[in-house]
């Protein structure tokens, strides 16, 4: 996955986190001279105006506005950086253009919702970029990352939740798993991968191993898999000992302070391959 030529203007449709920050910071290095940012309310941080030339702010399925900004700003390329927090998916106000696109889906999950929108901003001519854009020195090579070596029997553990993993992402379940000693001990769904660690990790006591992994064919122009300070932090608090991701298919936010933490929390990560 390569960068193209950087443009003079660029569409930012940021959630929360640091992951638009440190693409608009990358944005910039690579030489993009405009940034033109869609902001949704209780989601992205304020902060995120003083990166960028341009802000709206949105409620969350405000679809229509989204499209209008972009089309006055005369941006013909948009990155989505970001996750969108759960509740306010279920909390959701579509307006007309949003009610009207839902209502011709057959399935809706991440997929079938983002490909429909990157359809509606193909209308007014911006093409959704991946999500991984300015950031591939982020998608670790395969081997390992960073904190101790692991082990053999987290090896195998490592390998018997890939596999997992990769069944339970293509169902449309979710993507990451957390096993200990060969025993599937949590299972991400809709409530995000901090709380599978948890449920997973009080279950383990300690020493138990997360997998995280893209799903078959998986878009990356959205839901981009993520480990950053806070998948460390929270790792440590529930006693996992190993993060596991997919190599070059993982996005390591803030890689060298993510690296620094796995240390310092004698947290192994590594990053795997089929």
């Amino acid at each position: 996955m390569t960068s193209p030529t950087p443009t003079a203007d660029l569409g930012l449709i940021a959630g929360n986190g640091r992951y638009p920050f440190l693409l608009a910071e990358a944005a910039r290095a690579a030489g993009v001279k405009r940034i033109v940012a869609v902001g949704f309310t209780d989601e992205t941080n304020p902060d995120l105006a003083k990166l960028v030339d341009e802000i709206t702010w949105l409620r969350v399925g405000q679809l229509g506005k989204l499209c209008d900004f972009f089309a006055k700003q005369k941006v013909h390329g948009a990155i989505m950086a970001g996750q969108i927090a759960p509740s306010n998916l279920f909390n959701l106000r579509p307006d007309l253009k949003a009610l009207l696109l839902l209502a011709k889906l057959k399935e809706r999950n991440a997929e079938s919702i983002f490909g429909a929108i990157a359809d509606e901003l193909v209308k007014v001519d911006v093409t959704l970029l991946p999500a991984t854009t300015y950031l591939e020195d982020s998608l670790p090579e395969a081997g390992h990352v960073a904190g101790p070596k692991l082990g053999r029997h987290a090896s195998l553990d490592v390998e018997f939740g890939f596999k997992i993993a990769k069944e339970t992402s293509r169902l449309d379940i979710g993507q990451s798993v957390v096993v200990k000693k060969g025993t599937v001990l949590a299972v991400e769904a809709f409530e995000g991968t901090d709380v599978t660690m948890r449920r997973g990790g009080q279950l383990g006591r300690g020493g138990a191993v997360l997998v995280k992994v893209s799903k078959p064919n998986q878009d990356f122009r959205f839901d981009v898999p993520v480990i950053g300070l806070r998948t460390l932090d929270t790792a440590a608090e529930a006693g996992i000992a190993v993060i596991a991701c997919e190599a070059k298919k993982t996005l390591l936010l803030d890689k060298e302070q993510v690296m620094e933490s796995a240390r310092q929390k004698k947290i192994t990560l590594v990053a795997v391959s089929e």
